[in-house]
């Protein structure tokens, strides 16, 4: 049986090792197949957004004992209410459905009375919203300049960290190749983008950018040391530093 502490101290005092710089043509080729796939998701199939960027309706059903079949009763209830569009519902918390439409319309009394008979609740326990699609352009709008900002600060605080520009570029790459294959899976495969999406975009961002920094630190130490002793080619430096900080940029990530 593989013990992975083991794995991971022979990664790191070099007794094992994956060439990751050796193999550097299949990772490219691997992270190329990948942003592929993913730009045809997203530019192809496009993203699935939210009301909360799109815009619709929300009515909120409380009370309800049986939520079997909810997502049929819902369904039912907006479609004789008149208003058209896909509809998305969820069970929150014990006794309650959220009903989502596509489609911002004014006939709420009339959906209002349609789920409150369809989950045999009093039209009291239903509530209703609209939002609008300018309250989704703009927060949209907004997260693009915030990120563009991050990007760029994140690129000179890099460059002056590491006194190069090229791992300032590199580490931008990297974000970006993280970002674009991340938001590529949701495009795929329909996933819904929601503000709590947006707040998982970030927190990926954050991570990877975390991982860059601590790989290159050591690349930087193990390729000054290289250099200073001969002992080394800058790739096999290179490629122990990546070795050296695998096992705990998986266990950062996952755990």
């Amino acid at each position: 049986m593989i013990n992975f502490a083991q794995v991971g101290n022979d990664l790191y005092t070099g007794k094992r090792s994956i060439e990751f710089i050796k193999r550097q043509k299949t990772w490219y080729a691997v992270s190329a197949v990948l942003i592929a796939l993913a730009l045809v998701g997203i530019f192809v199939k496009h993203l699935n957004f939210g009301i909360e960027f799109s815009g619709g309706s929300e009515f909120r059903v409380q009370g309800v004992t049986n939520s079997q079949d909810y997502e049929q009763k819902a369904q039912d209830a907006i479609g004789n209410a008149g208003i058209q569009g896909n509809v998305v519902s969820t069970v929150i918390g014990q006794n309650t459905v959220r009903v989502q439409s596509e489609a911002a319309s004014e006939r709420t009394d009339e959906a209002t009375a349609a789920l409150a008979k369809e989950f045999g609740v009093p039209t009291s326990s239903v509530s209703a919203s609209l939002i609008g699609p300018s309250w989704g352009q703009s927060v949209s709008q907004q997260a693009i300049q915030g990120l563009i900002v991050f990007l760029i600060l994140v690129t000179i605080v890099m460059a002056l960290y590491f006194r190069t520009w090229k791992m300032a570029v590199a580490g931008l790459v990297a974000l970006l190749h993280d970002l674009v294959i991340t938001v590529g899976i949701y495009a795929l495969f329909g996933f819904e983008i929601t503000p709590s999406s947006m707040i998982g975009f970030l927190t990926i961002l954050g991570y990877s950018l975390y991982d860059t920094v601590v790989v290159f630190d050591k690349v930087r130490e193990n390729t000054a040391e290289a250099f200073r002793t001969k002992r080394m080619t800058y790739s096999a430096a290179a490629n122990l530093a990546v070795n050296q900080k695998l096992v705990r940029s998986i266990n950062t990530t996952v755990v």
